[in-house]
C-alpha cells in the first residue's frame, strides 16, 4: 500500500480482519480458533511496532502462553472481562486495566476468555530483529527471521 493509499484516520472495528487465524503451525494453530485480530498499525505502515484490535470470543485464547527475548508488549482491554495467566497465576482483568510485558523477563502470559461474553483489547508490541518467543507449555520455539516468525521444536527440527 503506498503512502498515498494510507488513510490519515478510521474506525478501528472497520479494519478488515487478518484472514490467517494464526502463524502458528499445526496442531497449534487450531487453538487459536476464536481469536480475531485486525492490525491497525500495518494499516498505517507503521515499522517500528505493531498494534492490533483483538478479540476474543467465548473459551478462545490470545495466543500460547509465551515470552518475548527482545519484544516488550503491552494490552489495554477495552471489552469484556478476560483472565491473563502469567508465571505468577490468574488475574482477571476488566475494561480499563492494562499489562505489560517486558522483554527478557522469561515470565510468559497469554489471554483467556473464560466468560460468556466476547472481550476486545488493544495489543502493541515492538518489532526488535532478532526476537524469540518462548513457549513453556508446549514444544515450540519461535525465531523472528527477516520479519517473520520460524517456528522450530524445541530440539530446533523445523515444523
Amino acid at each position: 500500500m503506498s503512502q498515498e493509499t494510507r488513510p490519515i484516520a478510521i474506525n478501528a472495528a472497520d479494519v478488515p480482519a487478518r484472514t490467517k487465524a494464526s502463524n502458528y503451525p499445526e496442531p497449534f494453530a487450531s487453538r487459536m480458533q476464536g481469536r480475531e485480530k485486525r492490525p491497525l498499525g500495518d494499516l498505517f505502515g507503521l515499522t517500528n511496532f505493531g498494534v492490533n484490535l483483538t478479540r476474543l470470543v467465548p473459551n478462545a485464547v490470545s495466543s500460547l502462553r509465551h515470552a518475548h527475548t527482545k519484544q516488550d508488549e503491552f494490552i489495554y482491554i477495552l471489552q469484556g472481562y478476560p483472565t491473563l495467566r502469567t508465571d505468577e497465576g490468574n488475574t482477571l482483568l476488566a475494561p480499563g486495566m492494562c499489562a505489560g510485558f517486558k522483554a527478557g523477563t522469561g515470565n510468559a502470559h497469554h489471554l483467556i476468555n473464560e466468560t460468556t461474553e466476547d472481550v476486545v483489547y488493544l495489543e502493541v508490541g515492538d518489532r526488535t530483529a532478532g526476537d524469540e518467543g518462548q513457549y513453556p507449555d508446549d514444544d515450540i520455539q519461535a525465531l523472528l527471521v527477516d520479519g517473520k516468525w520460524k517456528f522450530i521444536h524445541k530440539d530446533g527440527t523445523p515444523y
